[in-house]
């Protein structure tokens, strides 16, 4: 079992930045692929970042260049750095699990966060 708590998500204007965080507790998510998941109203969930148990990231295209993803092993964090913001990155950021390959296109996932607002005004 692992339990994923996303915070500081929130409200920014266009081109400003937001760092996401998510803490991992429970079973150790180091043999994982962690990722985080967006939802836009009326839309349907996006994968938006993967990275797996090696450090290897993905992207979705609407993200690359934009958005990173990191992780602290030590401290069992997954984290979504985000800039040059958009109003159509307005969405519910949700942190994921699962131990399987990581595909940035899927939203199948074992465990999932709460999620976290994040809402971008022009």
């Amino acid at each position: 079992q692992v339990q994923l708590v996303e915070s500081w998500g929130g409200s920014v204007q266009a081109v400003g930045s937001l760092r996401l965080s998510c803490a991992a507790s429970g079973s150790t998510y180091s043999g994982y692929c962690m990722a985080w998941v967006r939802q836009a109203p009326g839309k349907e969930r996006e994968g938006v970042a993967t990275v797996d148990s090696a450090g290897r990231s993905s992207y979705a295209d609407s993200v690359k260049g934009r958005f990173t993803i990191t992780k602290d092993s030590g401290k069992n964090i997954l984290y979504l750095e985000m800039n040059s913001l958009k109003p159509e990155d307005t969405a519910m950021y949700s942190c994921a699990a699962r131990y399987v390959r990581c595909d940035v296109k899927s939203t199948k996932f074992d465990y999932w966060g709460q999620g976290t607002q994040v809402t971008v005004s022009s």
